[in-house]
């Protein structure tokens, strides 16, 4: 079960598909819902799923209005119970603001905010989910995995090493960076993941994809997604989708080395 944001769901969908390529023509039957959505491999007795949790934290509707609850991850955690992978991932959406923003309060230790430091956020968010998966998950049975930040391209001066450049974003962006590391400053969200990653009590496999990812400034939707209209793809400095990943792609790489440090 992959759980977290839509870039989990990216991995979920690449997953699927390769799975799929190596069976051609083997019986399948997909669920699709909200928050879960699973594909069976019926001659395997197989599942892959997908939980939509893009804080990990439980966000609950209160009087009309959306509540973060940073210290309370009972109402997913359930769902996540007695399964055999876990693949957790958030990030991009701690950091969103005005429209994208997924909540309207912040709950935290029994006061409401209305904002508050988004890292901060972040790092109380991610150790509640630390601390279920210490208490609730039995590492003899279960593998736990962490997918690092998957990083966005909507800046060129990152990548562009000071050069002048015309484009805003990843758009006509056609090749990989050469070389082995990338200009643009490494995610502060990392930092956090990485500190309260190794106060933990059992293991919990970072599968580390951001460097190799910054290197794909090529790999994105940008404005061929599918679900713009005309005057949208006429428009890629407001329009391109720089966050996901084309499939196939970027993620199908990922999955290799997840496949890789499950069964090797």
């Amino acid at each position: 079960m992959f759980v977290g944001d839509s870039l989990g769901r990216n991995q979920w969908e690449s997953l699927v598909c390769m799975i799929s390529t190596a069976v051609p023509g083997s019986p399948t039957q997909i669920i699709r819902g909200d928050p879960l959505s699973t594909l069976k491999f019926l001659e395997y007795g197989v599942a892959v799923s997908f939980y939509r949790a893009p804080y990990l934290v439980d966000i609950e509707a209160v009087q009309g209005k959306r509540v973060l609850r940073l210290g309370d991850i009972s109402g997913n955690g359930n769902a996540w119970r007695g399964v055999d992978v876990l693949s957790f991932n958030t990030g991009h959406w701690w950091s969103h603001k005005g429209s994208l923003q997924g909540w309207d309060y912040i709950e935290m230790d029994g006061t409401l905010y209305q904002d508050m430091d988004r890292l901060v956020a972040f790092e109380k968010g991610l150790r509640t989910w630390a601390r279920w998966v210490d208490t609730n998950v039995d590492r003899t049975r279960t593998r736990v995995f962490f997918q690092s930040t998957s990083p966005t391209h909507y800046n060129p001066s990152e990548w562009s090493a000071g050069a002048v450049t015309t484009t805003k974003n990843c758009y006509g962006e056609t090749a990989p960076m050469s070389g082995m590391t990338y200009p643009g400053a490494y995610p502060d969200q990392m930092r956090v993941v990485e500190e309260v990653m190794s106060q933990m009590s059992g293991p919990v496999y970072l599968l580390d994809i951001t460097l190799l990812s910054e290197m794909r400034k090529d790999g994105h939707p940008s404005i061929y997604s599918g679900d713009l209209s005309p005057a949208q793809r006429a428009n890629p400095d407001r329009s391109a989708d720089c966050s996901h990943w084309c499939l196939p792609g970027l993620p199908d790489t990922w999955n290799q080395l997840f496949y890789t440090a499950l069964f090797f």
